[in-house]
């Protein structure tokens, strides 16, 4: 005998409602197509995005936790460049070199009487500009002289010294009465050129190019 839904006890009505509610909610959940599947599937991708973007964050950190390090070690990097620009210059800087050996000269109370440039000569990564040069003056004036060089800021090589005392042969020039030496030597600075004027690796000079 069947028995009305009204008729049965409260408990059976009880189950009865609590099972339909969670039909409802388990279709409500998971039913494709109904907002709350929409929202839960959304809702995972974002979870999914927030997981990706706190790991490149953490990856991030690691760098600007250490950018005051790179930024203290490219300050040091660019005062060494600057430091080399200074010692070996990009350019030949002919002006700035003659300033620095008559500096040296007259600090020391040496007469530079001739300068002759010689042929630049290319190396692997920088050119040789030598000089002849002709001096007088007294002994220890001249070794002062040659001190002076070696503590400048631009690296200058003293080489083929060849002096001698006065007397011992003809003199060109008027001399002070306190000189006692005269002679010549050559001295050489170095240079490189600037990137942008350097030909690219393997390229050959072009035919009846002057060097530099």
């Amino acid at each position: 005998m069947a028995i009305s839904f009204k008729e049965a006890p409260w408990y059976i009505q009880a189950l009865l409602f609590v099972a339909l509610a969670i039909v409802l909610l388990a279709a409500g959940e998971y039913t494709p197509g109904l907002p709350v599947a929409q929202a839960r599937a959304e809702l995972q991708q974002l979870r999914d995005q927030e997981s990706r973007l706190n790991q490149e964050v953490s990856a991030l950190q690691v760098y600007e936790r250490r950018y005051t390090e790179f930024q203290q070690e490219m300050n040091a990097l660019n005062k060494q460049l600057e430091t080399l620009r200074t010692i070996v210059p990009e350019g030949k800087e002919i002006d700035e070199f003659m300033r620095l050996l008559q500096g040296a000269a007259s600090a020391s109370g040496v007469q530079i009487r001739r300068l002759a440039a010689q042929a630049v000569v290319a190396r692997d990564y920088h050119y040789d500009m030598p000089f002849e040069i002709e001096v007088d003056g007294p002994y220890f004036n001249i070794v002062d002289f040659f001190a002076r060089l070696s503590r400048l800021s631009r690296i200058i090589n003293v080489g083929d010294l060849a002096f001698s005392g006065l007397g011992q042969g003809p003199t060109r020039y008027p001399v002070r009465p306190s000189t006692t030496v005269t002679g010549s030597c050559v001295v050489t600075t170095f240079f490189t050129m600037p990137q942008a004027a350097q030909p690219p690796a393997g390229a050959q000079p072009a035919a009846g190019a002057a060097r530099p």
